[in-house]
């Protein structure tokens, strides 16, 4: 799991904070909840069977690049007792045996380790439905219980958009430039 600094957070509050004091809210109240993520990952049962899945997928994964390297190190091992008695024919043999067995083992880890390789595909399938689910109630909760801002531990989960001020930071940067 991606763990966020926790200076993250706390640059978060203090934007939320210049937001507060800039909008004219704080007179009103602002209404805060925070959402412990470690919780929602130790408790949900949605996403403790996502990441048993995840960890069965990966166990296989391993234990078959395992088997493949366990081969080539015995093929290597063999050559290396006997090349010294093989024919410059069997030496050839075995030598391209073992370029295959490596080219084979390196596929293999490209194929499930590699950019947008399987285990990155089938994390991405496990994880992105949760996340998206989970985004979708901290919305839920924010607008039936009137919540300004709610925080998770690794940034905002909702914020109401009135309080984006983008269009004002673009306008003073414009401003800047000029």
């Amino acid at each position: 799991m991606i763990r966020i600094p926790k200076f993250a957070l706390g640059l978060t509050l203090a934007l939320v904070f210049v937001l507060w004091c800039s909008s004219g809210v704080g007179a009103q109240g602002l209404k805060i909840g925070y959402i412990k993520d470690e919780r929602i990952y130790q408790e949900w049962d949605a996403w403790l069977k996502a990441q048993e899945d995840w960890v069965t997928e990966s166990k296989a994964w391993d234990e078959e690049a395992n088997t493949k390297q366990e081969a080539l190190e015995e093929l290597v091992a063999e050559y290396e007792k006997q090349k010294l008695i093989l024919s410059d024919e069997k030496r050839s043999e075995r030598e391209a045996a073992i370029r295959t067995k490596e080219a084979d083992l390196d596929a293999f880890t490209r194929q499930i380790y590699g950019p947008r390789g399987t285990a990155e595909q089938k994390q991405s399938q496990l994880i992105q439905p949760l996340l998206d689910r989970l985004a979708r109630a901290i919305e839920t909760l924010a607008i039936e219980s009137e919540y300004d801002v709610i925080f998770t531990l690794q940034g905002i989960g909702y914020i109401k958009e009135s309080y984006e001020v983008t269009d004002k930071v673009l306008e003073l940067l414009n401003e800047l430039e000029e």
